[in-house]
């Protein structure tokens, strides 16, 4: 993993430098923030919404019995925000999307077409990987609020129905456990996990070396090396900002 790590940050440095002087195409980066995030919009959507409504319910007749309700949407919007929304969606563009760059890359390199690229004189890190991480570097973060607003609305609803909260207590509780440190920390956090999901990936795409079968295990690998660096990454982040 600590040669994989290497790799992962060369890459990232000759994919800035590419960046950097202007030969991205603007074209690339919104066809793959539309692969990356606008394609799994409704995947994460739903998965944080049934993960919302599921903590709702098990809160909700917890702080109900310690008359405590009124407590119910802060501790929603709080877990929400600070690592469901960001984790759960991260997770999910990964699995999603990321085994999708990973198995196109990989495709890629074991039919030849990452040498064709060479020996056109282009540099191939950066014409793969660029477009990529600034693309869901960009559309990650944006998933992520929409999902935790669609989460907290998934929270508001479930308490209605089941202990009968009012709306208005919820949203009350809400705002006053709020801040907009937790909201900025989780967009950050979308930020990095965004960057690490297109270049885990990518790497791992282009690092295959094989044939049919080395794609599909190159691409599980993807998929695990993202989630590991994932949540490596998201401890570090709370390490610094809520310790």
């Amino acid at each position: 993993m600590i040669n994989f790590l290497g790799k992962c940050i060369m890459n990232l440095y000759l994919s800035v430098k590419y960046t950097l002087t202007g030969r991205s195409r603007f074209i690339s980066v919104i066809s793959q923030a539309a692969a990356i995030s606008y394609d799994s919009l409704i995947i994460s959507l739903v998965i944080v919404f049934v993960s919302a409504a599921v903590i709702a319910i098990q809160v909700s007749k917890q702080f109900l019995m310690t008359g405590a309700e009124a407590y119910v949407g802060g501790s929603i919007a709080i877990v929400m925000i600070r690592e469901i929304a960001p984790g759960f969606v991260a997770l999910a563009i990964g699995a999603r999307a990321g085994t999708a760059i990973s198995a196109e890359i990989a495709n890629m390199q074991v039919t030849s077409q990452v040498d064709a690229i060479k020996t056109l004189k282009v540099d191939p890190v950066g014409y793969f990987f660029s477009p990529r991480i600034m693309a869901a570097a960009v559309t990650v973060p944006m998933v992520v609020l929409i999902a935790e607003v669609v989460g907290i609305i998934g929270g508001l609803i479930v308490s209605y129905f089941t202990i009968g909260l009012h709306p208005a207590r919820y949203i009350t509780s809400v705002w006053l456990w709020l801040s907009t440190k937790d909201i900025y920390i989780s967009l950050l956090k979308a930020f990095i996990f965004g960057i690490l999901i297109a270049l885990v990936c990518a790497t791992q795409g282009y690092e295959t070396r094989g044939g049919a079968k080395d794609v599909g295990i190159s691409t599980t690998r993807a998929a695990v090396l993202s989630t590991v660096y994932m949540l490596f990454a998201d401890f570090f982040i709370n390490l610094i900002f809520y310790l």
